[in-house]
């Protein structure tokens, strides 16, 4: 079908530092993939991303779009914008990457406590059979939005913030226009939690998590 009608395929890619799919990049596919660099991810410059593409064409064209479209001392080829990475952001992601390995398996320690300690109270991602898990975040979805907001509360109580990075489903933005309803989206919207992973966090600060949810529910 992308052949046949010439089309384009751009994919959010924003999560996926580290994912192969097929024992290769998941970023190999698709005309351009989009990474974020945001304090959040399993790799952070503090801020901004990058733009993956096998198309040598398209990425002197991108190169010029992120750098005012200037290609020279004097020299301005078209319209662009401010994108460059800064040095400060540079220095922070070499910093990270030297130790992405620990990272990495830290952050796989944290999620499969969790997936062990709360194995039938919630529901946790499944993954293709073919794919990694790179460990960016520890997403789960409880029986009812009512157990949601329950457990939520009760980690708020105990100073734990759990964010809703995955909510609200999209097509319910009004600024969409959009007379789609998205049945099981907006239901998995309301009954998910992303509990906090991060390579700084000690193992009793999460039986603590732990335990509050437990007793939540």
């Amino acid at each position: 079908m992308k052949d046949k009608n010439n089309l384009k395929v751009i994919y959010d890619a924003a999560h996926t530092f580290g994912t192969q799919y097929k024992d290769q990049s998941i970023l190999n596919y698709g005309d351009i993939s989009t990474l974020s660099f945001h304090a959040t991810k399993l790799f952070h410059t503090i801020e901004g991303g990058a733009i993956i593409t096998n198309d040598d064409e398209l990425a002197q064209k991108i190169r010029l779009l992120i750098n005012f479209g200037i290609t020279g001392p004097t020299s301005i080829e078209s319209i662009g914008i401010n994108a460059k990475m800064n040095e400060f952001e540079a220095a922070m992601g070499l910093c990270v990457l030297d130790e992405i390995e620990q990272i990495s398996q830290q952050r796989q320690d944290i999620w499969q406590t969790y997936q062990q300690a709360l194995k039938g109270l919630v529901q946790f991602q499944e993954f293709n059979e073919h794919s990694n898990n790179n460990y960016a975040y520890a997403p789960v979805v409880f029986e009812s939005e009512q157990q949601r907001l329950k457990v939520e509360q009760a980690l708020k109580e105990h100073g734990i913030i759990p964010r809703r990075y995955f909510y609200p489903s999209l097509e319910s933005l009004d600024y969409l226009q959009t007379n789609q309803v998205c049945k099981n989206s907006r239901d998995i919207a309301n009954r998910i939690l992303c509990l906090p992973i991060y390579s700084g966090l000690q193992n009793s600060e999460q039986l603590e998590i732990i335990k509050v949810i437990k007793e939540a529910l």
